[in-house]
């Protein structure tokens, strides 16, 4: 990424995890990538982690076991990836609306809030078939309802970024704009 490396060097001074939050498709993952090479720091996508702790993949343990289960796995997942220490960390959708996954997020790291409008995060679910929230109904109506259910708690993250469609460097720099005047 070019043009970016005063921003980077701003924003690396904050030495706690950056946690990624926000609904399925907002692109956690990949801006969590962008983002920890830019910063030269480690990334990790809680979801992998689960599943790889699990030897399941997310919508097996749903369907097995229920969202309750789901969610006390990550919650501990998610103290273990931060208490090792990882540079930056991608959430799934529901975990910081979970209490004490947000206030363990909260204490120890800095949870950025990406967020989209809807149309947007129709189109990136389609693309897959592997959201298990979605696969019980329609989903825009499922989308529109998570999003109204989690943004209060998703709007207690210390910083919020809209993305969009454009290039992920963008949204990389607008986190790292945030990064470099976060105190």
């Amino acid at each position: 990424m070019t043009g970016n490396g005063g921003l980077a060097a701003s924003a690396g001074r904050i030495d706690r995890p950056l946690v990624l939050v926000g609904l399925m498709g907002v692109g956690k993952s990949t801006i969590g990538r962008r983002l920890a090479n830019a910063l030269d720091r480690s990334f990790v996508d809680a979801d992998e982690e689960i599943e790889r702790a699990a030897d399941r993949i997310v919508s097996e343990i749903f369907e097995a076991h229920g969202e309750a289960y789901f969610r006390d796995g990550e919650r501990r997942v998610i103290a273990r990836l931060m208490d090792e220490g990882h540079g930056v960390i991608a959430t799934g959708g529901g975990a910081f609306v979970d209490d004490e996954t947000r206030a363990l997020v909260l204490e120890k790291g800095i949870a950025i809030w990406l967020d989209c409008d809807l149309e947007t995060l129709v189109e990136r679910t389609s693309r897959k078939n592997t959201r298990p929230l979605l696969k019980s109904g329609e989903p825009r109506a499922i989308l529109q309802g998570l999003k109204e259910k989690r943004s209060p708690a998703y709007a207690q993250a210390q910083i919020r970024v809209v993305t969009d469609d454009g290039p992920h460097e963008a949204t990389v720099n607008r986190i790292l704009e945030e990064l470099a005047t976060w105190r």
